[in-house]
């Protein structure tokens, strides 16, 4: 039996609530698919600040690099306010990103039947909704220099920050949008802001370049991030997969995440590029919620972001494809069944609390395993 290494970072707020649901099924996984997994756990954000000041160890860095994958929580929370800028609880993230390289964001957008009625867009807009928003992870304005705020004196100050891509950062993160998309739909949207911005004008250059030499195959097309906002709140099923850069990804992806009804409901992937050797990428997985402080604690939270989260880890990072369907099946079915926590209840369901919804879960996942 191979043995698969995870790495479990709870971190804040609801996360070790989230990340207990997720230990239940990998539990039952080991003991009754013989799965192999490996498990170890670190601390990040504001846990980590409180027992080390930093935001992530360097011994719990090592970890993250040495394991096949890493299940992350959420960070953050008004305790951690006024520590220093360069140990707050989101730099723990930041690192783990930068120092894996990890370039390449997943953030699907999948809205399940049950939960049509909860956008905040007709029903029939978002039902069986199913998109993919491939966002550029490592470069860009948020990591571009200089990066600075300058006083110039006379209460004035100027603050810089810098857009910066090279050619082979675009390459390799349309390559895995184009890549994705023939396993969908196998049509790929680019979106930035050429008629503004030179990384635009070079971003739209390279991936159409990249299209041409490698991946004709597949549907390709252009619109300026602003026009893609518009659009997916228009018609989003127009889209299957998107590929843009970290700032217009940034907030394309929640744009996306709000049509399906709930944040709370919606898993990310962060990957590395392949290993030159082995084919295996670094990889992270994460729900996009945030640690929820409100409500930690209480054993309401939502679990689903983070029960999808290992289902994406399932298929991208172990290549356990049946698995990972039979985990995202699990999910449907059990809000079809009128299961509902807090965050996502309507009228005729079923609220139950954080465990509950896990319990659920499993329960399902088993009878679909058996």
């Amino acid at each position: 039996m191979s043995t698969r290494k995870l790495l479990l970072l709870p971190g804040d707020g609801i996360g070790p609530e989230s990340m207990g649901e997720v230990r239940k099924i990998i539990a039952w996984m080991n003991e009754v698919k013989n799965t192999g997994f490996e498990l170890d756990e670190g601390l990040v954000g504001g846990a980590a600040y409180d027992a080390h000041g930093a935001a992530i160890s360097d011994a719990d860095m090592e970890k993250a690099m040495a394991a096949d994958a890493v299940l992350f929580g959420a960070v953050g929370g008004p305790k951690w306010d006024d520590v220093p800028y360069d140990v707050r609880p989101e730099a723990g993230l930041l690192r783990l990103r930068k120092d894996m390289k990890l370039f390449a964001n997943l953030r699907p957008a999948i809205c399940y039947s049950a939960l049509a009625a909860s956008s905040s867009l007709k029903p029939e807009l978002v039902e069986n909704l199913d998109i993919l928003i491939v966002r550029e992870l490592t470069g860009g304005v948020y990591f571009g220099e200089p990066k600075t705020i300058t006083d110039l004196g006379n209460g004035q100050k100027r603050a810089i920050d810098t857009q910066v891509y090279d050619t082979y950062e675009i390459e390799r993160i349309c390559g895995v949008a184009f890549e994705l998309a023939r396993t969908r739909g196998n049509r790929v949207c680019s979106m930035e802001k050429r008629n503004v911005m030179k990384s635009g004008v070079l971003w739209n250059e390279v991936v159409t370049q990249t299209h041409k030499a490698k991946y004709d195959d597949v549907e390709l097309s252009h619109m300026l991030a602003d026009a893609g906002g518009m659009q997916l709140v228009r018609a989003p099923k127009q889209f299957d997969v998107i590929v843009t850069d970290n700032l217009f990804g940034d907030m394309l992806s929640d744009i996306a995440a709000m049509l399906t009804g709930s944040i709370g409901m919606l898993p990310s992937a962060s990957l590395g590029a392949p290993d030159a050797k082995t084919g295996a990428r670094k990889a992270m997985y994460e729900p996009v919620h945030g640690s929820a402080p409100d409500i930690a604690g209480q054993g309401i939270a939502n679990p689903i972001a983070m029960i999808a989260s290992f289902a994406m880890c399932l298929r991208y990072s172990f290549n356990m494809i049946e698995d990972a369907d039979l985990v995202e099946k699990a999910i449907s079915n059990v809000l079809d069944a009128g299961f509902r926590t807090g965050d996502i209840m309507a009228d005729g369901c079923t609220q139950v609390g954080t465990t509950q919804m896990g319990d659920a879960v499993l329960a399902e996942f088993q009878k679909l395993s058996a």
